[in-house]
């Protein structure tokens, strides 16, 4: 009897010892707005302060100490322009690790009037997107808007119930009054996931603190934009459309530039569909196979050697930049934790977010 006890508890011992790691982490997120007419200065903040949201994913760390993939969705919905028998919702992007498509498709996006059905569009985005089933993954929903939670076809329970199933977290926004959300389902529809309920106010401006050290983060943005080689059919338009995406958080200012910039020195910023350096550290055999024509001016007729010595010379090169931007970025932190009111922004689009993604982080031992 003693022996076959050992049997057992050795052969459970074994089971548990050979069973495969987890796989690598990653961080998903769906970002839900309201695009109705009143709606302008959410759209507003949520152009200026992306890439602060995304330093904040990016410095996210595994338990193993490796760093989670990162993944954004945009939807719209409530805007006139869009189709009723939709719902008045449009899937704007589905989940990407393109961070210039997403600054793109954000930068698209317009106001105007409309029917805003939380319900339909926390359902849509359940149902259209690749949410990981793997439980160690951050799954987030954020849905941002001002009118009733309870609007439209779609109960906002049976979606957020829906979410419950496939452990995504709501988190509700709501543009207005903290007590008024309450009253109109918003804090209810967290509450069914475990999320959280925010309240902001969608027309205070983003306010930006310069440092001492923005300028010359921003050198280093010119210098690491020439490190990306761009191959394949839709190349050359990639690495235009990483060009105006810097002139759009430009707009905003060069602090908001700044903070793409340093999105860009992340592993969060990958560009291997159309960037020969970031492709080939996923598969070398990208260099040699890329079409003479779709290269840039100065790799045309190079051999495959030749192609290989080009594209590490850059790779190394981008590792120097992004190393001091990060180390930069270090004591630009620093300079605005000692320089940055309390209170200041603590109703704004990121400081809730990034709160909230934080708080449910500790939960799949992501640490920051």
């Amino acid at each position: 009897m003693l022996t076959l006890l050992f049997i057992i508890l050795f052969w459970h011992l074994s089971a548990f010892t050979s069973a495969p790691p987890l796989k690598d982490q990653s961080i998903q997120l769906a970002i839900l707005l309201d695009t109705s007419n009143s709606m302008d200065g959410l759209i507003d903040q949520a152009k200026s302060q992306l890439w602060k949201i995304v330093n904040e994913l990016a410095a996210a760390k595994c338990a193993d100490g490796k760093k989670p993939g990162i993944k954004i969705a945009l939807y719209e919905y409530g805007n006139d322009n869009l189709s009723s028998a939709e719902g008045y919702i449009r899937q704007v992007s589905g989940l990407t690790d393109d961070l210039d498509l997403i600054s793109e498709k954000l930068f698209s996006l317009s106001t105007n009037g409309g029917n805003e059905f939380c319900g339909h569009v926390i359902n849509s985005s359940l149902r259209q997107l690749a949410w990981s089933t793997l439980p160690n993954d951050l799954k987030m929903i954020f849905i941002a808007g001002n009118e009733p939670f309870t609007q439209g076809g779609i109960a906002y329970r049976t979606s957020c119930g829906l979410a419950r199933e496939k452990g995504v977290v709501v988190n509700t926004i709501f543009c207005g009054p903290f007590d008024e959300g309450m009253r109109t389902g918003w804090k209810d529809g967290a509450d069914i996931t475990g999320g959280s309920y925010m309240s902001i106010e969608q027309n205070r401006k983003t306010v930006y603190i310069a440092t001492p050290y923005d300028e010359r983060i921003s050198a280093l943005n010119e210098k690491l934009n020439k490190t990306y080689v761009y191959y394949g059919a839709g190349g050359a338009s990639k690495k235009e459309m990483q060009a105006t995406q810097d002139s759009n958080a430009e707009t905003y200012g060069q602090a908001n530039k700044v903070e793409r910039a340093v999105s860009k020195s992340s592993h969060a910023y990958r560009n291997s569909s159309w960037d020969l350096v970031d492709a080939a550290k996923e598969n070398e055999e990208v260099i040699a196979k890329a079409k003479d024509d779709e290269l840039p001016k100065e790799m045309k007729g190079m051999s495959v050697p030749q192609r290989q010595a080009f594209v590490k010379e850059k790779a190394d090169e981008r590792s120097k930049i992004q190393n001091e931007i990060q180390s930069l970025n270090k004591k630009r932190q620093e300079f605005l934790t000692a320089n940055t009111p309390k209170d200041a922004g603590d109703t704004m689009l990121d400081a809730v977010m990034i709160k909230a993604i934080k708080e449910k982080a500790k939960e799949k031992n992501l640490i920051y």
